[in-house]
């Protein structure tokens, strides 16, 4: 929301806001003139407001919605106010997926701020490069996330569009991945006959999802048949990637990350395919990805203290999680301690034995109490009950709960050498910050 303000606020468009508390993003957003009121009232919708966006946060409860209705001011959430920005741009990228987002739309971000194109981009973090989770650029290219929840990504018509991969989650508005995979497919159909639709090639019956499509279509993945591969691997004791990136055949090029894990590296490969079809060379692919050192929140190393590293992470699906902590595997260390916090009761629930499975490549979990977001607790799900199910599979995991008590076990417990990473998609970064700055 913070992104599309600045957007509409630069080409002149007088914008205000509403937030719950302060932020460094409020701030950022008054500093450039965009008044921000602090707690949802009704007097903060004036007669002088001709449109009003929201998120899906936002419900028909909310004050300032009821007085936007009693007002008769018109209503519009975000997914279209970001389709109709995004319709202005002839090569505008969308990348979807069940994960993933934010580092491939980073990584494309960065190969096209590499390549001098001046994008527009706007990201679900905060990329370093610009220092901001927006890029106001004056060309016609344009980068942005592209959320399936409530079907916000078919408000969209890109040029390019990413699909990293298709899983169950949202569940509370999906019901089953049936729709969702629906949702996936009807995305991909809105590319126009021009375009290129870039796709995980290990997602299952891959065919029902490029069905019909009248636009180009290509594929990527760690396998030989995939248009976009990555063959010589290299896994360094840091943590970091390389590999020589090939398509159709053809190898272009060695490739250097900064970042862990194999997935990272189809992530790559889905940000090199969207670039190279608008034009990138190789050379600036490799060069925009070697800049690269990830995304605020996305194995994030947050500092070391007593010889223990603290790393940050957003992950909050089990695919996520089991991918991080492989990745994890690969940077030196000797125990993992993995603080988790579920986010969403619904997603906890749906979710529930998927989770119990996710962190095999842990050595100690600690389960925090669930971070609600948006939702209120149903009484069908308890982070307690979840770190009983994580330890019937052999790990030492055990529910703590409260951030002040799981910081006081962790200074007791956690020795040099050791990984302390903090997960989940809430505010559970507190922990590992608490730590740091810890006497």
């Amino acid at each position: 929301m913070s992104g599309l303000a600045e957007i509409l606020h630069d080409r002149g468009i007088r914008v205000a806001g509403t937030d719950v508390k302060e932020s460094a993003v409020t701030q950022h957003l008054q500093s450039l003139g965009i008044p921000v009121n602090f707690g949802h009232n009704k007097e903060n919708i004036t007669d002088d407001i001709t449109t009003i966006v929201y998120t899906a946060a936002i419900h028909e409860d909310n004050p300032e919605w009821k007085a936007a209705k009693e007002k008769q001011i018109p209503l519009m959430d975000r997914a279209h106010l970001l389709g109709a920005i995004m319709a202005e741009y002839p090569y505008a990228v969308a990348v979807a997926g069940t994960h993933g987002k934010t580092t491939t739309t980073s990584m494309v971000s960065e190969i096209l701020l590499a390549a001098k194109k001046d994008p527009t981009i706007t990201v679900g973090g905060i990329l370093p490069t610009i220092g901001s989770n927006l890029k106001i650029g004056h060309s016609p290219f344009f980068v942005a996330e592209a959320c399936e929840y409530f079907d916000s990504f078919l408000q969209f018509t890109p040029h390019v569009a990413v699909i990293l991969n298709v899983e169950s989650d949202h569940l509370d508005y999906f019901k089953n991945l049936e729709n969702i995979r629906h949702s996936f497919h009807a995305f991909a159909k809105r590319v126009p006959d021009e375009g290129l639709v870039v796709i995980y090639d290990g997602i299952d019956n891959l065919s029902e999802l490029t069905e019909g499509l009248t636009c180009h279509v290509e594929t990527f993945g760690l396998t030989e048949t995939a248009d976009w591969t990555a063959k010589n691997i290299i896994h360094e004791a840091d943590g970091k990637n390389s590999f020589t990136v090939c398509h159709k055949g053809d190898d272009l090029g060695v490739i250097h990350l900064h970042l862990p894990g194999e997935h990272n590296i189809t992530n790559a490969l889905a940000a090199i395919a969207s670039a190279y079809a608008l034009g990138v060379s190789p050379q600036d692919c490799a060069k925009g990805l070697a800049h690269y050192t990830g995304t605020e929140r996305r194995f994030q190393i947050k500092g070391k203290k007593n010889g223990i590293t603290v790393v940050d992470d957003y992950a909050h699906h089990p695919t996520e999680i089991k991918a991080m902590l492989a990745a994890a595997q690969n940077v030196k260390h000797n125990k993992t301690w993995c603080i988790f916090q579920p986010h969403t009761y619904s997603r906890t629930h749906f979710l529930f034995d998927e989770f119990g499975e996710s962190f095999k490549d842990a050595d100690e979990v600690i389960v925090a109490d669930i971070f609600a977001a948006r939702e209120q607790d149903t009484g069908l799900v308890s982070a307690k009950q979840l770190a009983e199910r994580i330890a019937k599979t052999g790990k030492s995991a055990k529910y703590v709960g409260d951030f002040t008590a799981i910081l006081h076990y962790l200074q007791e417990h956690c020795q040099a050498g050791d990984l302390l990473i903090t997960v989940g998609a809430g505010d559970v970064f507190k922990i590992g910050e608490a730590f740091l700055e810890s006497e």
